[in-house]
């Protein structure tokens, strides 16, 4: 029998239905990865996920294995680099945003401890749970998006508003929003 997920995951499509089996909504705890799911959804911001989704191990070389502090490092050769790499979306704003974030995420660590500290007190150290039947039910961006977007832009981060970290927070657990007959639920 197929197992049933959520219903905007496209069957026929092995790399989407591998990433909500087996990442999508799997809480994240490790700074490094929480970086890495930072800058995929700003590159994601008015595009589709499928397009990162396919130049992700792109990226992942682009931006050092996503280690914040080399991204931090990364200076105007760097980035004229990835705006001639046609392996990851080159967007100039996306690219410095990027950049200028592994700066400010560094610096959150040193205020908490490590960033997912930080993140997850957003949640109080759980993930909401939403009941999902449809695909009508599900929502762009909540009131904990709305309030850790605005302190995320007081401390100088770009490219993270309510709606990108809505999604950062679906795909790192923050949020459950699995179905609820979805077989990861």
């Amino acid at each position: 029998m197929e197992k049933v997920r959520c219903p905007w995951v496209p069957i026929n499509d092995e790399l989407y239905v591998k990433y909500h089996d087996e990442e999508w909504g799997v809480p994240v705890y490790e700074d490094r990865k929480i970086f890495e799911f930072l800058t995929l959804e700003i590159f994601q911001a008015g595009l589709s996920w499928k397009t990162v989704l396919y130049k992700r191990k792109n990226f992942k070389k682009a931006f050092y294995n996503f280690d914040p502090a080399k991204v931090s490092k990364m200076g105007e050769k760097d980035i004229e680099e990835l705006l001639n790499n046609p392996e990851i979306i080159r967007n100039r704003l996306k690219i410095l945003a990027t950049i200028n974030n592994a700066k400010l995420f560094l610096e959150i660590q040193k205020e908490f401890g490590t960033f997912s500290k930080y993140m997850w007190g957003w949640v109080e150290n759980k993930p909401i749970i939403h009941d999902i039947s449809k695909i009508s039910d599900y929502i762009t961006f909540d009131e904990t998006a709305i309030l850790w977007a605005k302190d995320l832009k007081k401390r100088g981060f770009k490219f993270l508003g309510p709606t990108v970290l809505y999604s950062h927070m679906q795909a790192t657990g923050m949020v459950n929003d699995h179905s609820l007959n979805c077989f990861r639920r």
